[in-house]
């Protein structure tokens, strides 16, 4: 090839990616008050999706954990209503019933001491119950529902007999009882305290009742058996559904229907179902959000446009091409998203991990929604910078030197 021939050869201008990433950060640089002011919509928006994404996820990971430990298998049985609306009772003896169900493994009872209230001392009115109730319980009861001792023992066959009481977690606090040991009053009658119960996730109402033992509450109700108001039942995980179905009954042969069968893991569950509703909604809030980051983003880069149009007219002139304009101004739309997209993740994850330990939660932020968050900045950054990257392309040399 002649030197005439190379001569004639056309040189074109090339702008490498490392070219490209130093025009970018360079604008972004230029004017740092403003390219933080623009990336903090972006970063409202990301922070606010994390946060309550995360916020939901560790609520729904500490759930998960407690229906691990405490088991979806427990079921109760209260009494119904006839068409009548009357509270029909459960039959005497209902826990030997139950417990001849296949797949029950475990049966506790309760019932209830109408017109027994307890008070801290004599000097306290007798209209001052706090709106706790005395209940009978069985020797059991306290392995069925899972619940645990604070303090003391829980009632035997030996102190079911005698003027002992053991308190629900709440009871003991609106009693003032700190201790075993110490002496309440149910009606005029002097009992003592022999254990204070944690709470009990499952089963809340245990947490206001005061507990007697089944024989010594027959002679505080004057001598009358008091009637099962609860049964709390334990069955095998793989028959829940069937144990269900045949306990109503089991229960109440001559009328099924006048007894209610529950089950306290599906009232967590449908609480958590309610939080995901809402959870949604945030999201959505969170969506508004960063879509307005976006429009921040493009209004910045526009007016960065017709601010740079002498120094787009010289790179012009000194032979960059239009591709290469395009390039320099969708990487500095691109750089300003990530800047606030990384920005809004940590703020997110910082908020969820605050959060979540606050309330003894495990920290839980699914992966997808890091990579989502950090995908939809650099689509933000994209289509915010698209339309003033091609509009100062199509700038003419002469004219943004003239400018």
């Amino acid at each position: 090839m002649s030197v005439s021939a190379v001569r004639e050869t056309p040189m074109h201008s090339r702008l490498l990616a490392s070219d490209v990433y130093r025009l970018g950060f360079s604008g972004l640089i230029a004017r740092p008050t403003r390219a933080i002011l623009s990336a903090l919509g972006i970063a409202i928006g990301i922070a606010a999706m994390i946060a309550v994404v995360g916020i939901s996820s560790s609520s729904q990971a500490q759930l998960s954990a407690t229906l691990d430990r405490l088991g979806t298998n427990l079921l109760t049985v209260a009494p119904g209503t006839s068409v009548f609306g009357e509270e029909q009772p459960l039959p005497f003896g209902v826990g030997g019933l139950v417990q001849r169900v296949d797949g029950v493994e475990s049966v506790g009872t309760t019932g209830l001491l109408v017109d027994l209230h307890a008070y801290r001392s004599a000097a306290t009115l007798k209209t001052d119950t706090n709106g706790l109730g005395v209940m009978t319980a069985s020797s059991d009861l306290l392995r069925v529902v899972g619940g645990h001792l604070a303090a003391g023992s829980w009632l035997t066959d030996g102190t079911s007999r005698y003027p002992v009481v053991v308190l629900g977690a709440k009871s003991a606090e609106k009693l003032g009882v700190a201790r075993p040991g110490e002496q309440i009053l149910l009606g005029d009658d002097v009992y003592t305290v022999g254990g204070i119960l944690e709470r009990v996730e499952l089963a809340p109402e245990i947490d206001t009742s005061v507990f007697v033992g089944e024989q010594q509450g027959t002679s505080a109700n004057g001598g009358e058996r008091v009637h099962p108001t609860s049964v709390y039942i334990r069955a095998d995980e793989e028959r829940i559904d069937s144990v269900r179905q045949l306990i109503p009954g089991t229960v109440a042969p001559q009328s099924p229907s006048d007894v209610t069968v529950g089950r306290p893991s599906d009232a967590l569950a449908a609480k958590q179902a309610s939080d995901q509703a809402f959870t949604g909604l945030l999201v959505g809030l969170g969506s508004v959000a960063l879509l307005v980051g976006g429009i921040g983003v493009a209004n910045t880069m526009v007016i960065s446009v017709l601010e740079r149009r002498r120094e787009i007219g010289l790179r012009r002139s000194l032979g960059a091409a239009r591709p290469h304009i395009r390039r320099q101004f969708l990487a500095e739309a691109l750089f300003l998203s990530l800047l606030g997209g990384v920005a809004g993740i940590v703020i997110g994850a910082a908020v969820t991990a605050a959060f979540a330990v606050g309330n003894g939660w495990p920290i839980s932020i699914p992966p997808v929604v890091l990579a989502g968050g950090l995908g939809a900045t650099l689509v933000i950054g994209a289509l915010a910078g698209l339309y003033p990257a091609m509009r100062a392309a199509r700038i003419p040399p002469t004219e943004a030197l003239q400018s």
